[in-house]
């Protein structure tokens, strides 16, 4: 099978990653089911990816065979990608996923997401912060990409920064291409499009963090 990763990316990847502060896991969950169209390349850019850090404990998973571990990190649909933070044997598990391909404007979210979760910090502003730490609800963010959108990385990130900060949120990007059958139900037109507890509130753009903590306020 050819490389996805050509050897210039890997090095500026590798670079990347290279300033990464702890130990981080990344378990792929695929499937041998012939539904999966994507689980084959899916798994092979994120396994490339992950070899090129001897920071990346990267596992490969089957819904079907690992049940227990599928069920543990609420994998409900496949390719799906966890990463997490590992202190020594434990694993840190933010909440903070992929679901489908992270390729194209897609896979500088990726890197960006490993290094934020390897840092353990969110870099959110003090004010987001102290709102997050006082959340007094769960929050489910699905932030529905594609590949060619210049605007959806920062809008995945955003999401991912807002679930390392707070146990009770949860934050996912959705290849829309994908899984078209979830973009209808949701009425996924544009991208980013964020849609948050399963459609309880919804946010169409990217936006400063400000904005999507307005939308959170407003989920009751």
């Amino acid at each position: 099978m050819a490389p996805l990763l050509n050897d210039d990316i890997k090095e500026q990847v590798s670079d990347m990653l290279s300033t990464m502060e702890s130990e981080i896991a990344v378990y792929f969950f695929g499937t041998k089911e012939e539904n999966c169209e994507y689980c084959n390349d899916a798994q092979q850019l994120i396994e490339e990816v992950s070899n090129l850090s001897d920071k990346i404990e990267f596992r490969t998973l089957d819904v079907g065979e690992d049940v227990d571990l599928a069920k543990e990190y609420h994998v409900e649909k496949t390719p799906m990608t966890v990463i997490a933070r590992k202190d020594g044997d434990q694993v840190i598990d933010y909440g903070i996923r992929y679901a489908g391909i992270p390729a194209g404007h897609e896979f500088s979210s990726l890197i960006h997401t490993l290094i934020l979760v390897a840092s353990g910090e969110s870099g959110l502003n003090d004010e987001t912060k102290k709102e997050l730490e006082n959340l007094d609800k769960d929050i489910r963010l699905q932030v529905f990409v594609t590949p060619t959108c210049p605007y959806c990385p920062p809008a995945v990130i955003l999401a991912h920064q807002m679930a390392l900060q707070s146990p009770r949120i949860t934050a996912e990007m959705v290849e829309a291409t994908e899984f078209p059958a979830l973009s209808m139900q949701y009425g996924v037109s544009g991208v980013p499009h964020t849609i948050i507890n399963e459609g309880a509130g919804e946010l169409v753009g990217a936006a400063p963090e400000g904005m999507l903590m307005e939308h959170i306020r407003k989920i009751k």
